[in-house]
């Protein structure tokens, strides 16, 4: 009983930590936070000291924001135009008054344009009123961040090979990473199948891989692929505009009161049709067509129109792009995205896992991939396969 509680509580361990890593990973990836994000600056102390990590819930879910709500933000000024996390004081026509905890002014205060839904990336998680704090989060990942680097320099200077980037090299360790993780436990669960049939059998078996284990793999990795495909080229586009009292070729110089129209170039680079939806993201914009469907490899336009204020100043314009997989018929999405615009996700998901995982485990059956080694005398170790 306690080697099965033993096992329970380190496989649930190891996927905590997977799902931590693979979060992490994909928010560097996507450019956004997804489940953790940490904040780099004492900007929000108390609340989240430099290093701190928070549960960021993505945008989309998280719903309307309001005052007192911790965000992360996409900014124009603040910290460079880095994404940046502060605190929602105030709401205005043109979008949220922002600032830092531990700051005297406020974002705006220090030219920031007021943040706008389309520029909020996500919301930290607040439990009675208190972020949910993960203390040195954010502390553990630059320092592996930083062995990462030292490390790249080092075997990229020793082998005369051009650097990955610390991106890339991230990417190419979590996938070893994962790769020695799966084969692990499938070498221990036929480590654990060797011993109990040697009780019976006077030939044990040097190992055993299940196929249908092969086969979720490979879903899930196509899986994986079809949402990049969706969610990459797709997103938030945010445009400063000026209001002026002058005129400009430039679209997002508007005359006060007026409009100015630009071209949204929107391309299927893959060999799946897609259907894709333009919402603004904020006020004093509009996107046409709304909605777009493209073949394998072509490209649309739309026209997105600026509409600047009765007053001089900058503003904040965003637009944001869904994009799905039309692998089923184009009204089911539209019906799904009406509901919620991740809805689509899963269903594509689900059809695309369906289409590979069902043939592909009735084709493996029950059986399983079993790995030999049989002993010569006159000759060494000869490794045969063989599916049953």
């Amino acid at each position: 009983m306690g080697t099965s509680l033993g096992k329970l509580a380190e496989y649930a361990l190891a996927v905590v930590l997977l799902v931590l890593v693979v979060s992490l990973v994909a928010g560097h990836f996507l450019g956004q936070p997804v489940l953790l994000a940490y904040v780099e600056t004492g900007s929000m102390e108390p609340t989240l000291e430099a290093g701190d990590g928070f549960v960021a819930i993505p945008s989309a879910i998280a719903g309307e924001v309001t005052t007192g709500d911790v965000v992360a933000f996409e900014a124009e000024q603040v910290h460079g135009g880095d994404l940046t996390t502060h605190r929602v004081i105030d709401e205005r026509s043109g979008g949220y008054i922002t600032q830092g905890d531990a700051n005297p002014f406020t974002d705006q205060g220090e030219g920031e344009p007021p943040v706008t839904d389309g520029q909020v990336k996500a919301v930290a998680l607040q439990v009675n009123g208190d972020v949910v704090r993960i203390p040195h989060l954010g502390t553990g990942v630059t320092a592996v961040g930083a062995a990462l680097d030292r490390g790249e320099r080092f075997l990229a200077g020793f082998f005369g090979t051009p650097r990955l980037g610390d991106q890339q090299l991230a990417y190419l360790l979590f996938g070893f990473g994962v790769l020695i993780y799966a084969v692990s436990l499938a070498t221990d669960r036929s480590g654990r199948r060797d011993r109990a049939d040697s009780r019976s059998r006077s030939r044990s078996r040097a190992g055993v891989l299940d196929p249908r284990l092969l086969v979720i793999v490979f879903t899930v990795l196509i899986m994986v692929a079809a949402t990049a495909a969706m969610v990459l080229p797709a997103g938030t586009q945010s445009y400063g505009i000026v209001s002026t009292e002058g005129d400009s070729a430039n679209p997002t110089i508007v005359p006060m009161g007026e409009s100015d129209e630009m071209t949204f170039v929107r391309h299927n680079g893959g060999q799946l049709p897609v259907v894709s939806y333009m919402e603004p993201a904020s006020e004093g914009v509009e996107v046409e067509p709304h909605v777009s469907h493209m073949s394998a490899n072509e490209t649309v336009n739309a026209t997105i129109t600026f509409h600047a204020p009765p007053e001089t100043g900058y503003y904040m314009r965003s637009v944001t792009e869904y994009r799905y997989l039309l692998v089923l018929p184009a009204p089911v999405i539209h019906g799904l995205y009406a509901v919620h615009p991740w809805l689509p996700y899963v269903a594509v998901n689900a059809v695309i896992g369906g289409a590979i995982a069902i043939p592909g485990l009735l084709l493996v059956g029950p059986g399983e991939l079993r790995l030999r080694t049989r002993s010569r005398n006159r000759r060494g170790g000869v490794l045969t396969r063989l599916l049953e």
